[in-house]
């Protein structure tokens, strides 16, 4: 008799759940996350398992992984594709559990796309770059900004990056404040160097060779970083699901030219949208083509609007070239 396994994963249990295709209950057990207890677990019923599904958290690499690697076939449920409570006054791990099994024994199954492991490793330090960026970033505008501050005047970001000192002229004048740019110039130069490695590292560990670099404002680094995130473009049957995936399309719900409400914009890939932000960003300063569609929508609207709809456009180009391989045409994006 088929069998339908549903896992509810949490950080340091998972509660197992096994149903049959009438939806009778065979087995259930709130269990440590160990590996080799959850497999011995599910052996004796391996043979009637139609799939196994476990939730999509923080941490489903390794449950993934070792069920896979044992021969199951595994899905990954979409969570936010899943609505379970409405109507429900008490739902626990064991409920969660059992109504993935279900879902699954419907075939109604929301599904999550399980990255292949072998990539993973390039794909998360390139997440960890972000990471470091970000960080720099925050530290480079409270700098900036205390100097502006005190001294009225704008260093630019890139002066400070840059190996002579733009910080201690304006601050020595107090030792306090000379402490607090002497340590943020640091930990800027610190995180610098670690963002330096991981590019290093990762330009000798992947071959990289694809038309997505004549898109404006990609350069290696971040046209990696977009591939990766992306992952087979074939599972996005059209360019609006990319777009939608990438965070860069409008979450608005109408009827009758009315907005009646609006959807999650945080659902999709955080780090693609952060990636064609990036790419907006640079494409504005230095391609003459985006600049004037972004003083466009500037004039039109305001500088958010006109920096997302520029990032709205290269995700799209994005989803073309890497589906048809093909180099970007500035005339089909802006003509």
């Amino acid at each position: 008799m088929p069998l339908y396994c549903g896992i509810d994963l949490h950080a340091k249990n998972s509660y197992l759940a096994i149903i049959d295709e009438q939806r009778k209950r065979v087995f259930k057990r709130n269990v440590t996350n160990d590996r080799k207890l959850i497999l011995a677990l599910l052996d004796p019923y391996r043979s009637e398992l139609q799939g196994v599904v476990v939730e999509s958290t923080f941490n489903w690499y390794w449950l993934v992984d070792a069920l896979m690697d044992d021969g199951y076939t595994v899905h990954l449920a979409n969570v936010s594709g899943i609505q379970q409570y409405e109507g429900i006054k008490y739902v626990d791990d064991k409920h969660d559990a059992f109504w993935l099994a279900e879902l699954l024994s419907l075939g109604i199954l929301k599904e999550g796309y399980i990255y292949p492991k072998e990539q993973r490793p390039v794909r998360d330090l390139l997440r960890k770059r972000g990471h470091l960026m970000k960080l720099r970033t925050s530290l480079l505008i409270s700098l900036t900004n205390t100097m502006a501050n005190v001294c009225g005047v704008k260093v630019p970001s890139h002066r400070i990056k840059g190996k002579e000192d733009h910080v201690s002229v304006h601050l020595d004048h107090d030792a306090s404040l000379a402490l607090m740019g002497q340590v943020s110039k640091a930990a800027i130069d610190m995180l610098t160097r670690q963002i330096e490695t991981i590019e290093s590292h990762v330009e000798k560990q992947c071959a990289f060779d694809t038309p997505l670099l004549s898109l404006p404002g990609v350069g290696k680094i971040l046209g990696l970083t977009i591939l990766l995130e992306t992952g087979p473009i074939g599972r996005f049957p059209a360019v609006g699901n990319y777009v939608s995936y990438c965070r860069k399309a409008e979450s608005t719900w109408k009827s009758s030219e009315k907005v009646k409400g609006r959807g999650n914009r945080k659902n999709g890939n955080r780090y693609l949208s952060w990636a064609f932000a990036e790419a907006a960003e640079h494409a504005r300063m230095f391609d003459a083509a985006s600049r004037n569609f972004y003083n466009r929508k500037l004039n039109e609207r305001n500088s958010p609007v006109a920096h997302a709809a520029l990032a709205n456009k290269l995700s799209r180009a994005a989803y073309y070239i890497m589906r048809d391989r093909v180099p970007y045409e500035e005339a089909k994006l802006f003509g």
